[in-house]
């Protein structure tokens, strides 16, 4: 998509607002037209898919016009407002033509941005909880989201070394992609890991991963008309029921599901296990530390350990190029409901955390993901996600992959029941569990036997107090 830059000065152009977003829902205006605004002041508030991102003003002035009205969807690289300026129109042209690129230079500056790149035409990125979407940049390193810092690091790329063609010399993904193949800077790394971030920090640092072992997989895009028949139009009498518009939130997460279940062959394997001796080192660790301490920390801290065991399910698949990525670290996601639908958080480096640590991260977690104060970046980069559906009801559950991962463990209610120990019938607490994987790239024998080990480290909770790593 290529830049647009706007030769009126007056008028403000919908930046981007995070990687990969095209489009935002208007929420609500914080200022009115003929209104005077400070830099930085914040003039709109709009919905991505995942987040709400305040858009601040670039510069001092007075509001002519606001374009769009609450719950109108906004394109990237549109008119959002426009300024009162002597010389120049109050009112947005109806199109804008893209900028001619710049001419290539050989002297060390930064090359011309790419055609398919939007231009920064003076407006800058979206806030969310108060920062710029945590692009960030020390004297010497490249300017990059956390997102795009791990795709370099996995394809083994030295992002400082890459020419930025973002926003504001923003290196984007298709830039360290593009390094990688050999398209541009970007020399291999000499590192092959970083040390952890201290708690709180949202940018994980990432080892390597291995190199990836490519799969033939058939082609997922199969029209929809060839294998299902046309369906008649909805019927919906007058006056029957409240229509909702489709978009937003709810409308990532059917896109995302859909995808999932088009291109992931999805098998599901199932058992309970016995949680007797582990609610008790719960209980014992939650009176020693004055946390209230839950079975989810316990069950987490197990599949990161499993995980290490079994690293064909710590991965993700690049359907389009053809091969599976495995990751030496776990970026665990913990699925949380929120009023606007299902979201994804994700605990970095979660193997190198105890469980009082994956404690906190948890909830702190469910409390920015509710409040939608949570940044952007933590809301990607997952390699194995956790769906707790036991904190409301049911058993066992037949979760969906969250693609491009290979694997997603539900967690159900617990419960007592009666088990054989020993030859003698118990009372004892047991937890359903339910392992999801996608079938293109993990195996039967290794799912179950990746559960069983869940299970045995769940029964013998000592262990898990510490670090998997």
């Amino acid at each position: 998509m290529a830049h647009h830059k706007s030769s009126d000065p007056n008028v403000f152009i919908l930046p981007d607002l995070g990687e990969g977003v095209h489009e935002a829902e208007l929420i609500s205006w914080r200022v009115k037209p003929g209104e005077t605004v400070e830099e930085h002041q914040v003039v709109a508030e709009m919905e991505t898919d995942k987040a709400l991102v305040e858009v601040p003003s670039p510069r001092a002035g007075v509001i002519a016009e606001l374009n769009g009205n609450p719950g109108d969807i906004l394109k990237v690289g549109t008119i959002a407002w426009t300024y009162v300026g002597s010389g120049a129109a109050a009112k947005p042209a109806p199109a804008l033509a893209p900028a001619k690129p710049a001419p290539a230079v050989s002297n060390g500056s930064r090359p011309a941005a790419k055609s398919e790149e939007r231009e920064d035409a003076g407006t800058v990125v979206g806030t969310m909880s108060g920062s710029l979407g945590a692009v960030t940049a020390e004297a010497g390193k490249a300017l990059a989201t956390p997102a795009v810092r791990r795709i370099a690091r996995d394809l083994n790329v030295d992002i400082d070394t890459v020419p930025g063609t973002g926003i504001g010399g923003r290196v984007t993904e298709t830039d360290v992609r593009a390094a990688a193949s050999g398209g541009g800077g970007g020399a291999a790394r000499a590192t092959h890991s970083e040390p952890a971030p201290a708690y709180r920090e949202p940018a994980p640092a990432l080892a390597p991963a291995p190199a990836a072992r490519r799969v033939d997989m058939p082609s997922t895009s199969v029209p929809q008309q060839a294998i299902m028949p046309a369906r008649p139009p909805v019927l919906v009498p007058a006056g029957d029921g409240n229509r909702i518009p489709f978009r937003g939130v709810r409308k990532t997460i059917a896109n995302r599901l859909r995808q999932s279940v088009d291109r992931a062959v999805h098998f599901t394997v199932m058992d309970e296990v016995d949680v007797t001796d582990l609610d008790d080192v719960r209980k014992r660790t939650s009176a020693a530390s004055g946390e209230k301490l839950s079975y989810l920390p316990f069950v987490v801290s197990a599949v990161c350990r499993a995980l290490k065991k079994f690293p064909a399910l710590n991965a993700i698949v690049n359907d389009d190029a053809e091969e599976i990525v495995r990751h030496n670290v776990v970026h665990m996601g913990i699925a949380t409901d929120t009023e606007q639908g299902l979201t994804v958080p994700v605990i970095p480096q979660a193997d190198a955390l105890g469980v009082l640590e994956i404690s906190r991260h948890i909830a702190e977690l469910a409390r920015m993901t509710r409040d939608r104060s949570i940044p952007r970046e933590r809301l990607s980069g997952s390699t194995f996600t956790i769906s707790n559906v036991g904190s409301y009801a049911g058993r066992f559950a037949t979760p969906i992959i969250n693609y491009p991962e290979v694997g997603i463990l539900a967690v159900g209610r617990t419960r007592d029941a009666v088990v054989v120990r020993r030859g003698g019938m118990h009372i004892a607490k047991v937890i359903p569990l339910s392992l999801t994987c996608d079938h293109r790239c993990v195996d039967g024998a290794e799912a179950a036997q990746c559960l069983q080990l869940i299970m045995d480290l769940l029964q013998s909770p000592e262990q898990l107090l510490g670090p998997a790593r």
